[in-house]
């Protein structure tokens, strides 16, 4: 169990008006890094979002694809999946992966800076995906390198505390409230050992 755990936002599919905002948000709240998950969006789309990130947020950006933008951005690092499975031969930064079973987080744990697993909770953004694993099946995970994907609230971080979670990784909650602010203060007051603010609906 981390002492202080990774947090990481994931964008939702689809570039979103004033995304470039939200994400600056995220990271003013001291979030670790935002992943950039859009499998339908344009090289351009996907340039013109990071060229509406203030450069000195760009280190917390991680790309989900369209890695040829590593050559001309300073980002945080890839996040490979089964979209994009591979990492480009001229990268040796942060690297991270997308897994979906114990033995698959076990065996891809030494190999990247750190992996995520899902479903861990029922799915906030993704209608009938349950969470897949036991408490006692996640006891198992390598220590300090899983983030924990899938039905993350502030609720729900005493249970990844309670296991040997790296981190959480957030989608579905941050993007799909009215007011990203209370939600973002809601994992503030977590984190600082108080109640949850109870969420406009």
């Amino acid at each position: 169990m981390a002492d202080n755990l990774l947090r990481i936002a994931i964008t939702p599919p689809d570039i979103r008006p004033e995304e470039a905002e939200a994400i600056a948000a995220i990271l003013d709240a001291g979030w670790d890094f935002v992943h950039l998950r859009h499998p339908g969006a344009s090289l351009r789309d996907m340039r013109n979002l990071i060229e509406n990130i203030v450069p000195h947020n760009h280190r917390r950006l991680k790309l989900h694809g369209h890695f040829d933008l590593l050559c001309d951005f300073n980002l945080g690092g890839i996040h490979l999946n089964r979209r994009c499975p591979e990492a480009p031969s001229y990268f040796s930064g942060n690297i991270s992966r997308s897994c979906h079973s114990i033995a698959e987080a076990k065996e891809c744990a030494r190999k990247y800076d750190y992996i995520t697993l899902s479903p861990i909770f029922t799915s906030i953004s993704k209608p009938g995906y349950h969470g897949a694993f036991t408490a006692e099946e996640l006891s198992t995970i390598p220590p300090n390198k899983v983030v924990a994907l899938g039905g993350i609230t502030p609720e729900r971080v005493a249970d990844i505390r309670s296991l040997p979670f790296a981190g959480y990784a957030v989608l579905g909650y941050l993007w799909e409230g009215a007011d990203m602010a209370e939600r973002l203060d809601a994992f503030a007051s977590i984190e600082r050992g108080q109640s949850p603010i109870p969420q406009s609906e």
